[in-house]
């Protein structure tokens, strides 16, 4: 295949199909807030409701606005992000972690992963709704002085909560470096905080996250930032090695830091070597630091994220160099474009089974960020090419 067609085919299901049903069915007009699943028949589940959810979708129609999508994207991005703040906000100005279908919060625990998605939020709905940008400028900064205060770790990034709990986790840090990188480059934030809060974390990346000799990225850490003790400190995700070299590139680039693109090919290179099953060609979800398969389940969001690292790559790259990541990044569009395959169009598979055959259950609103960001992130770096 090729991927500038799987790109217009990928376009499309999302400005016709999953938008429209996710903006129709997966927003609670009733309750308020963004639904956790839709189930295969094109119906909304009364699952509980991960907080995650509700800043990601916000994010997906945020970016859906700024990209020119013609159905209603606003009242959802407002609406979700005033459920978000209703049910979850607790009074430590933190966000809770669980809450059921009728908006109680069911689990209030701070979790860092959280506040870095309402961190991306607010960088988004700044870019695309000029009104709210003082508005949303004033809640970042006041959640990353927050988030400083309250769980900064002495040495570098931060601890999973006050009092620390381990293990550390290279997690929650990524999507917080993400939510950096997206509010640095908003007129209005604290762009000088959130890069050096960027660079921070890049530095703490490169340094501890990924093994020194073998290249590989690890999940699991003790206070020390040292690997975590026993198979947890192991673990090894192919979606993560993906999705890190993704963002060390797009740092790298503005920094013009040459250390983190040789970091970032590394890890591309063990996600793709190691990550990819040859079989159903998929990237599996978890390896060992040995590189041996621990979980040979492949779920969506690794595909995207190998999707999104191999065409970025592709831009930095000219020649046989070039045409090695758009072959790669063309397999991870059929990859993901496999798990696009529904009864009714517009919703997705989470799962796929080492046999082959996909998890019959509904499709998690979660995914849809990861979906979003590959398909834009394919279509911005065509387009540079």
């Amino acid at each position: 295949m090729d991927i500038a067609l799987q790109a217009r085919e990928l376009d499309r299901w999302l400005a016709e199909a999953a938008l429209p049903l996710w903006r129709e069915k997966g927003f609670d007009a009733a309750g308020g807030g963004f639904v956790e699943t839709i189930d295969m028949a094109g119906e909304p589940t009364r699952a509980d409701r991960r907080s995650r959810v509700q800043p990601r979708q916000v994010y997906c129609f945020a970016e859906a606005g700024r990209r020119g999508w013609s159905g209603d994207w606003r009242t959802v991005a407002e609406g979700g992000l005033s459920y978000f703040d209703r049910v979850y906000r607790q009074p430590s100005g933190f966000y809770g972690a669980l809450a059921n279908a009728d908006g109680e919060i069911v689990d209030p625990s701070f979790d860092l992963y959280n506040q870095a998605f309402a961190l991306l939020s607010f960088a988004d709905l700044a870019e695309v709704i000029p009104e709210l940008k003082a508005e949303m400028a004033s809640r970042s900064d006041d959640l990353r002085r927050k988030l400083e205060a309250h769980c900064k770790h002495p040495v570098a990034g931060f601890d999973e909560d006050n009092p620390p709990r381990l293990p550390l986790g290279s997690n929650p840090h990524m999507h917080l470096f993400e939510a950096c990188l997206a509010s640095e480059a908003v007129e209005g934030f604290d762009r000088v905080a959130w890069a050096n809060l960027a660079d921070e974390i890049a530095h703490l990346a490169m340094d501890c996250f990924v093994d020194a000799k073998t290249g590989v990225l690890r999940e699991f850490f003790d206070r020390d930032w040292a690997p975590f003790p026993g198979e947890k400190g192991r673990i090894v995700e192919p979606g993560h090695q993906f999705e890190w070299a993704w963002l060390l590139l797009r740092w790298a680039e503005r920094r013009g830091n040459a250390e983190a693109i040789v970091k970032a090919r590394r890890l591309f290179d063990i996600g793709e070597t190691h990550g990819i099953c040859g079989k159903r060609d998929v990237a599996i979800m978890t390896l060992f630091d040995d590189l041996s398969v621990a979980d040979p389940v492949a779920r969506l969001w690794p595909q995207t994220e190998w999707l999104k690292a191999a065409i970025r790559f592709a831009t930095l790259s000219d020649g046989s160099e070039r045409q090695r990541y758009l072959a790669s990044a063309s397999r991870a569009a059929g990859a993901l474009q496999r798990f696009l395959e529904t009864p009714i169009r517009g919703l997705w598979r989470d799962k796929q089974k080492a046999d082959g055959s996909f998890v019959d259950e509904p499709a998690p609103a979660s995914s849809f960020y990861h979906i979003v960001c590959a398909i834009y992130e394919v279509e911005d770096c065509l387009e540079r090419m």
